[in-house]
């Protein structure tokens, strides 16, 4: 399993060799975060900061790990999803602050790129990350964040650059916020667009955007699944 912020000299001593017991699942939005709460049987908690924040946290004991699934929630001025960097990035501090996970997982749809053979449901466990719309030179990377669906020629420069063969709105911003903190982090991206397609109809891409979260809903199970009981080391 590809887990960033993974080897022995980035996170605390002694967290390598002993069992994972604490997961946080990051979700930008609330129907990839559902079904997962409904799979492990988690219940609603209290938020993880202050008032005024609009993050929903789910948690509860499933095996022997501790998970907390937490989406974004709705922009409290705009009533819409409040998806992009901003907000992953702080859910990430206050996540990692509050709760102390072992290991943080970044799940989501994704666009995918048709030159690396990306398909509608397929998913992909990124092993690096990188920013497309910094607008300056960037590492090899093979998630690629943004926050835009769309793509300008330059972004989409960056991205190739970037040899990356998904693109997002919050994973890099997660990780920057994870490896500042020394916490591990795995990606799972099921690819719910292409980005270089044509726009597809509202139908098509709610058809789309199912088949996406179906499978990213399996993956994520299969990985809580495979994660049990195995230390750091073991992933």
């Amino acid at each position: 399993m590809a887990v960033v912020n993974g080897d022995e000299a980035g996170v605390p001593e002694g967290a390598q060799s002993r069992p994972i017991s604490s997961i946080v699942i990051i979700t930008a939005v609330q129907s990839q975060a559902l079904p997962l709460a409904e799979k492990f049987q988690l219940v609603e908690d209290a938020a993880l900061s202050a008032e005024g924040f609009p993050w929903v946290r789910y948690s509860g004991v499933y095996k022997n790990l501790c998970l907390n699934v937490i989406w974004l929630g709705k922009d409290l001025a705009l009533g819409v999803d409040s998806v992009g960097t901003v907000s992953a990035a702080l859910v990430a501090y206050a996540s990692i602050q509050a709760l102390k996970p072992d290991l943080i997982i970044n799940a989501g749809t994704a666009g995918g790129l048709k030159s690396k053979g990306a398909t509608i449901g397929d998913v992909f466990l990124p092993s690096h990350v990188a920013f497309h719309d910094r607008r300056n030179p960037l590492p090899a990377g093979k998630l690629s964040t943004g926050n835009s669906l769309d793509i300008c020629p330059q972004d989409e420069k960056l991205i190739t650059a970037n040899d990356a063969a998904v693109k997002d709105m919050e994973g890099a911003a997660i990780a920057y916020v994870a490896d500042l903190l020394k916490i591990p982090i795995i990606f799972i991206k099921a690819v719910s667009y292409i980005v270089h397609d044509e726009k597809p109809d509202s139908d098509n891409y709610l058809k789309n955007l199912m088949g996406g979260s179906v499978a990213l809903d399996e993956a994520v199970v299969r990985a809580i699944e495979f994660t049990n009981g195995k230390r750091l080391s073991e992933l």
